[in-house]
C-alpha cells in the first residue's frame, strides 16, 4: 500500500479517454496493419502553424480482434480542437489523415469510399457531375447506396471501387456506365474504415472523475450505515476500512503498472467493493452468532474460530470467482483487460483484508472498551475505599 501511494504521488494515474478527454476510434483494416507506422504517422500530424498536435507517448493502439485487422486507437485531448459538424473533431481528423498515408500512393487525391461519409461522397459527385444534370437528390441517393453497401454488406470495407452496386432508382444503363467511369477515376477504396468514434471533452472528463469519486464514497458510506444498523457501528467502520484498503491497493498497483483507468475499471472497483464487503459480512455474522453462544470465551478465540469456520466458504467462492476472472483477463481481449485486472487484484486483496483488517479492528475496539470499563470500575472502587 505504501509503494502504491508513493507511485500515485510520483507518477499519478494513467487516465483513459473517459476521464482525461480525447478521442477513441474503432478502426477496421483490410489486412493486419503496421502498428509502428500508424503510431509514427499520428505523431507527424501538425496544426496550421506546424506544431505537433499529438504526443505519441500518450497514444494507445490495441488490437481487438483475433485476426489482428481491427484496432482501438485512443488519442489524448488535442489542445485547441473544435468539434465540427457531424461530430468529427480534431482527433478523428488526425486519425483519418494519419491512416490515409498507409493507402496506395498512386491513389492520392482520390476520395476514399471507405473513410468518407454520405455527405462527402455526395458533395464530390455533385462537384464532378458525371451525369450532367446537377440532380443533388439523385447523387444523394447514390451516396446513400454506396455507404449502405459498405456498412451493411461489406462490414465497413469495400474491396474495390468496381464492386460498388449502382442499382439506384432513376439511373439508366448509360447513366450507370458514366457513373461507374467517374467512380473508378475519382474514387478509391482505401485500406481502412473508421467505425464508431467516442469523443470526450476535458470538462466532461473532469466531471466524470468527480462522479467516479462520489459514487465510490457513496457506496462506502451506504455500506457503513447498513452494517452499523445490522451489527454495531464498529463492525461497519472495520468493514469500510478493509474495503477502502482494497481499493487503495488496487489503484496503487494500477499506478505502478501505469495501466489505464477507464469507466470499466471504476465499475470493477465498485464490484470488488461489494464482493469484499460480502465476505466481511459473512465473517461478522458468524462472530456475532458465536458471541451469543460462547459468552465466557475469550474474544480473540471466538473471532479466530469464526474465521476458521467460514474459511472454507471463502476459499471456495473466491477461488471459483478467481478462475473466472483469470479466464477473462487472459482471453477477454484488450478492452476488458483493465476490468479483469482490477477484479483479479481486488479478489486476492479482499480475501485477506476481510480476515486480517476488518476483524482485528473490531477486536481492538472491543478490547479498548473493556479496558475503559475496567479502568472506570477500578476508579470507582478506589473512590469508595477512600470514602471508607
Amino acid at each position: 500500500m505504501i509503494a502504491g501511494g508513493i507511485s500515485v504521488w510520483l507518477r499519478g494515474f494513467n487516465l483513459g479517454v473517459d476521464f482525461a478527454g480525447g478521442t477513441m476510434a474503432y478502426v477496421r483494416f483490410k489486412q493486419v496493419p503496421p502498428l509502428d507506422q500508424i503510431r509514427k504517422a499520428l505523431g507527424e500530424q501538425k496544426d496550421a502553424s506546424g506544431k505537433q498536435i499529438i504526443e505519441t507517448e500518450k497514444v494507445t493502439i490495441q488490437t481487438i480482434s483475433g485476426t489482428g485487422n481491427q484496432l482501438l486507437i485512443r488519442l489524448p485531448q488535442i489542445r485547441g480542437s473544435e468539434t465540427q459538424e457531424g461530430g468529427i473533431d480534431a482527433g478523428k481528423r488526425a486519425i483519418i489523415a494519419a491512416l490515409t498515408t498507409l493507402n496506395d500512393p498512386s491513389q492520392t487525391g482520390k476520395t476514399d469510399l471507405n473513410s468518407r461519409g454520405v455527405a462527402d461522397i455526395r458533395d464530390r459527385l455533385i462537384q464532378l457531375d458525371p451525369l450532367g444534370n446537377r440532380d443533388e437528390s439523385l447523387y444523394g441517393r447514390i451516396a446513400d447506396r454506396i455507404v449502405d453497401y459498405r456498412d451493411k454488406e461489406r462490414s465497413g470495407l469495400i474491396d474495390k471501387v468496381s464492386d460498388v452496386p449502382l442499382d439506384v432508382q432513376g439511373l439508366g444503363d448509360s447513366d450507370r456506365q458514366k457513373l461507374r467511369q467517374a467512380l473508378e477515376q475519382n474514387f478509391t477504396a482505401g485500406n481502412f474504415n473508421v467505425g464508431s468514434v467516442e469523443i470526450v471533452g476535458p470538462q466532461v472528463g473532469s466531471e466524470l472523475q468527480k462522479r467516479a469519486i462520489y459514487v465510490t464514497l457513496a457506496a462506502l458510506v451506504g455500506m457503513l450505515i447498513y452494517i452499523a444498523f445490522r451489527f454495531e457501528w464498529i463492525y461497519g467502520v472495520g468493514a469500510v476500512i478493509a474495503v477502502f484498503h482494497d481499493v487503495m491497493i488496487t489503484l496503487g498497483i494500477f499506478s505502478m503498472l501505469q495501466k489505464e483507468i477507464s469507466l470499466t475499471v471504476i465499475a470493477a472497483l465498485l464490484t470488488l467493493v461489494g464482493y469484499s464487503m460480502n465476505d466481511t459480512i459473512v465473517i461478522f455474522d458468524r462472530i456475532r452468532e458465536n458471541l451469543k453462544l460462547r459468552r465466557r470465551d475469550d474474544l480473540i478465540v471466538i473471532v479466530n474460530d469464526s474465521i476458521n469456520q467460514t474459511l472454507s466458504r471463502t476459499i471456495l467462492t473466491s477461488g471459483l470467482t478467481l478462475l473466472s476472472v483469470i479466464s477473462l483477463y487472459l482471453f477477454g481481449g484488450e478492452v476488458l483487460n483493465g476490468f479483469a485486472l482490477a477484479l483479479l487484484i481486488g479478489i486476492i486483496i479482499g480475501s485477506y483484508s476481510s480476515i486480517g483488517i476488518a476483524s482485528p479492528i473490531m477486536i481492538w475496539w472491543k478490547r479498548y472498551q473493556e479496558q475503559q470499563i475496567a479502568a472506570q470500575r477500578a476508579a470507582a472502587r478506589a473512590s469508595k475505599a477512600k470514602a471508607v
